[in-house]
């Protein structure tokens, strides 16, 4: 058989296999929408009252670890934590290493959950809770923010490959960590097969939901945005969604190299560029005038946050009211070079990897390319009378466009302590504060809580 005619036949036999699971979906989708009738879940938004924080421990980098030790420190006393680990020796990694940064580990939750990763917000439980406060948990397909769709649409003729990549033992261990946290707190779980991560799920808490359509439309491509909404209604009481375009550029995804920068993000997530600070009040990502020639991405930034203002300005709330808007700058671009390799290990970030290129892209292996970290002010966790956020002074950022900053966020939540670390570990890895933690609402609790 020559080769031409086999790839031929692959394709027609993936093509096949496509429609068929597409057919099991609708049908599966069909049978979900006849269930939770009577469902009175709502999805919380994270400036209400937290019964706890979940993070995730990374055994590998310790810049990575000590970003974790800080964001522990920074919740000490004000909301209990939880720290999920893959498995036990991992959990006694975790706790040796805390105990040395001067953390009382007596007082954390650990629990093993073999799905944990670092960015425990995006494959972790979703809770919802009731006004009887009792706790629910949304069950998410898993997609690994949409990476094997884009490669099997990008080399159909290695969609077997791709699909076996899917579908393989370390991914199925992501996509069950939310039913397994619910579990672990005793939620009801509620299964969607929406795939959606975590850190691009905004709410306002009073029935709003904010979208980045970059994201949730490249996961779910056979779903209408009609469809969507009806899913969001079902299993979260969702009663309006608000769809913006596009996040920012340096959260572009690291296998689709924007405007000549490569990055490790995630295509759009809400956490990068537009949060609530209470059920009224949006913060949305910024380039102010006199920045936007600072940077190539700045014009790109602004050009897109400006269309996102744009739909927020002419949105309503739950009840037809306007939004209050507030425009949070973004800090100075933070960029470095890398070469395209074969492999690259995971903290490698002056290298990258072939495969995270599009097969037109041009460059190849020896190449160099501009790597972009996905730094924003707007990535930051809110819990029980703190914020916590990045600070960018020691990484280009002038000390008056952060005082600025801080103030405009003292506006927002005035009645927060702000705790300002480090997070540029996690930014050269495509997330930041926010994408590592996980706030569990206040709920009837089955267990004891441990508090400092």
């Amino acid at each position: 058989m020559s080769t031409l005619k086999f790839i031929f036949e692959l394709k027609s036999l993936s093509r096949l296999i496509f429609s068929l699971l597409l057919i099991l979906q609708v049908l599966f989708t069909n049978h979900l929408f006849s269930q939770n009738k009577g469902n009175t879940f709502r999805f919380p938004a994270e400036f209400e009252q937290q019964q706890a924080v979940w993070l995730s421990w990374d055994n590998e980098d310790p810049w990575v670890q000590a970003t974790i030790g800080n964001i522990v420190k920074g919740l000490f006393g004000k909301v209990p934590v939880k720290i999920a680990t893959s498995n036990a020796q991992v959990q006694k990694s975790a706790k040796e290493t805390l105990n040395k940064m001067g953390i009382d580990v007596s007082f954390i939750q650990f629990h093993i959950l073999p799905g944990a990763r670092l960015w425990i917000r995006d494959n972790g439980a979703q809770f919802l809770v009731n006004d009887e406060k009792d706790m629910a948990a949304v069950d998410f397909n898993w997609s690994n923010y949409g990476y094997y769709d884009w490669l099997l649409s990008t080399r159909p003729q290695l969609a077997l490959y791709f699909m076996a990549m899917k579908m393989s033992s370390e991914e199925n261990q992501y996509s069950d960590a939310d039913k397994e946290m619910a579990s672990i707190v005793r939620a009801r779980r509620i299964k969607s097969e929406l795939a959606m991560e975590g850190g691009s799920l905004e709410t306002n808490g009073k029935g709003v939901l904010l979208q980045s359509e970059q994201v949730t439309l490249q996961r779910n491509p056979d779903w209408t945005k009609e469809e969507i909404e009806e899913e969001y209604l079902r299993i979260m009481n969702i009663k309006k969604v608000i769809w913006l375009k596009n996040g920012t550029a340096d959260d572009s995804r690291s296998f689709v190299p924007n405007n000549g920068y490569v990055s490790l993000g995630t295509g759009g997530h809400t956490d990068e560029f537009v949060r609530f600070a209470d059920a009224h009040t949006i913060l949305l990502a910024w380039i102010d005038e006199e920045d936007i020639n600072k940077h190539p991405l700045n014009r790109i930034n602004h050009q897109r946050m400006l269309e996102n203002y744009n739909i927020l300005k002419n949105a309503t709330d739950q009840d037809g009211n306007p939004f209050r808007i507030i425009k949070i700058p973004l800090p100075n671009v933070i960029e470095w070079t890398a070469e395209i390799v074969e492999k690259a290990g995971n903290m490698e970030f002056d290298k990258l990897e072939a495969n995270r290129l599009a097969p037109d892209d041009g460059r190849t292996i020896g190449d160099k390319v501009t790597r972009v970290a996905s730094v924003s002010y707007l990535n930051f966790l809110v819990s029980n009378g703190v914020l916590i956020n990045a600070s960018y002074t020691n990484h280009g950022t002038s000390i008056e466009h952060e005082a600025k900053v801080r103030a405009l966020f003292k506006e927002a939540f005035p009645n927060l302590e702000q705790v300002w670390i480090d997070a540029l570990p996690l930014n050269r890895m495509g997330g930041g504060i926010h994408c590592i933690t996980l706030q569990e609402p206040l709920h009837k609790t089955p267990d004891k809580l441990i508090f400092p």
